[in-house]
């Protein structure tokens, strides 16, 4: 049976009166699904399944942009923050929770010998650069992915209103896997770099070394080497991906599933540079906000106890071989792709009619009860049937795709407009 968005709908138009975009976050937004075939608005969560306003219920492989780790209202981290809510929430002086957390931290990440806590990864991101521009007494920073709405990077996007135009100035970007483009940067701006910044995998793994060589090129250089972990973080290993590739940053920023969706960041790196706090200004008046806290130590007990970084890399790499087989039963192998780490497997459409199989995709997918964007966002509560309920959706759209691209009516079969980048350039 199609499924109905009426309440959503109108709850959009009343929220666009309010809330721009309706939404606080762009990749959560109406304008990231297929207009008015979506629901826009989602009303409770449990385990692996999410329903709307409308009353329709999902398996969500989206797992609020990877923030859930263990599962939406997981018994033992809401236990732990109702707990801590009944001592109090926020205080005036420090709480004791701030240590504990941070000596686990130290404790399971290889960079770590301090830490500090924001409230979302752009606040650490920021904080990173912050001291990394400190330390160095440079300015240039390069990157190389995503890294938050902060001015010292989207400075450098295509989201840039706003923002003084000198500041691009000080920002570049590289390309994954390509230590050319890297070496090519820092002889742009000899002896100018403050840090490099990068996110230590996305859409490929790392080849030939790659990032220790990233290490290397910035030591060399007289950088500081930071990891954004925000997603790789407690969902690739325990201790990030810097731990599953053996590589040792300077700084990593943690944040999305460490508190399995209560807001909470965290920026870890040695102590000369973390010192410098003591100088530099950081300062946070939600930062040792208590609940957070304890929902992050009952859910890094939990990813240790139950080895659930092995749990989600076992559940990918089913995902993955049934999707692949998918591809190559409907012969959408020149059309899409899937690629990425087994917790974190992403499509990528490779022609140039992507944002239109995109948006049929999403469309279909929902139809049938499957919440998705471009990832496959697995999280500890999906069982190898919602898996393989996933896995029949696609098979279904899948059928649909070759039949509508084989005959070129793949206008004909879209719902509404395609949907559009958030960033054009990136």
């Amino acid at each position: 049976m199609k499924k109905s968005f009426l309440k959503s709908n109108e709850m959009l138009k009343k929220t666009l009166e309010v809330i721009p975009l309706a939404s606080q976050t762009f990749s959560k937004s109406h304008i990231q699904f297929p207009k008015g075939f979506s629901p826009v608005f989602l009303e409770k969560g449990k385990g692996s399944e999410v329903w709307d306003v409308d009353g329709n219920k999902y398996i969500d492989f989206i797992s609020a942009l990877m923030s859930i780790t263990l599962g939406y209202c997981d018994e033992d981290v809401d236990n732990a923050v109702i707990n801590q809510m009944k001592k109090g929430v926020s205080f005036s002086l420090s709480h004791p929770l701030e240590f504990t957390l941070a000596e686990k931290l130290v404790s399971i990440i290889p960079c770590a010998e301090m830490v500090r806590f924001g409230k979302n990864a752009t606040d650490s991101t920021t904080a990173a650069i912050r001291i990394s521009r400190a330390f160095t007494r440079k300015k240039h920073i390069l990157h190389c992915g995503y890294h938050g709405w902060n001015d010292w990077y989207i400075a450098g996007t295509t989201r840039n209103l706003g923002i003084p135009e000198e500041y691009s100035s000080f920002i570049h970007d590289f390309q994954y896997n390509d230590l050319s483009s890297l070496e090519k940067r820092f002889n742009e701006y000899q002896d100018q770099v403050a840090a490099v910044i990068m996110e230590p995998m996305n859409f490929y793994f790392p080849e030939n070394d790659f990032l220790q060589k990233v290490k290397t090129l910035c030591h060399k250089n007289g950088a500081i080497f930071i990891l954004d972990e925000t997603i790789t973080g407690f969902r690739f290993s325990l201790g990030g991906a810097q731990s599953y590739f053996n590589v040792t940053p300077d700084l990593a920023i943690f944040g999305k599933g460490m508190a399995n969706g209560y807001p909470l960041s965290a920026l870890v790196g040695s102590k000369p540079l973390m010192q410098l706090y003591d100088q530099v200004f950081l300062s946070s008046t939600f930062g040792g906000e208590t609940i957070s806290l304890a929902a992050a130590i009952a859910t890094i007990e939990k990813i240790e106890k139950y080895k659930i970084n092995e749990k989600l890399q076992k559940s990918g790499i089913d995902f993955s071989q049934k999707f692949n087989f998918l591809l190559e039963k409907h012969q959408l192998k020149n059309e899409i792709m899937l690629t990425g780490h087994p917790t974190w497997l992403s499509l990528k459409y490779l022609k140039d009619s992507e944002f239109k199989i995109k948006t049929f995709m999403i469309y279909r997918l929902i139809q049938q009860g499957i919440l998705i964007q471009i990832s496959h966002n697995l999280n500890a509560s999906h069982t190898t049937e919602q898996i393989n309920q996933c896995i029949s959706a696609y098979d279904v759209a899948f059928y649909e795709l070759s039949h509508a691209l084989a005959s070129g009516t793949l206008d004909e079969i879209l719902p509404c407009a395609p949907i559009e980048p958030i960033f054009k350039i990136r």
